[in-house]
């Protein structure tokens, strides 16, 4: 969250957070998106998040550069709260694995 909040100027929110994961993923780079891109966006960032923990698999990109995923188990039935903390940890892990290669 630092990272981010170094690079945006602010604390982001996990929903922000998400959406910085799968706008790096898509690497389309920051720009103006309708809402269903950044839906997309979203869905991007969650299946990278979720994707260590083997609930998703990337399997390429289509003909626009979107990244796709497919599912290869169902999510756990989780309370709003323990969401959240399973985001928020694989987010840690995203940023710091992304740190440690970017040098």
């Amino acid at each position: 969250m630092k990272l981010l909040m170094d690079r945006f100027g602010e604390q982001p929110d996990i929903t922000s957070a998400i959406f910085s994961v799968g706008l790096q993923e898509a690497g389309f780079g920051s720009r103006d998106y309708k809402k269903d891109d950044k839906m997309n966006l979203m869905h991007v960032g969650v299946c990278t998040l979720l994707e260590p923990l083997g609930y998703y698999k990337s399997i390429g990109h289509d003909e626009d550069g979107w990244p796709h995923f497919e599912r290869l188990k169902e999510l756990p039935n989780l309370n709003p709260e323990d969401q959240e903390l399973m985001m928020r940890r694989q987010l840690i892990d995203y940023f710091s694995s992304w740190i440690i290669n970017e040098g």
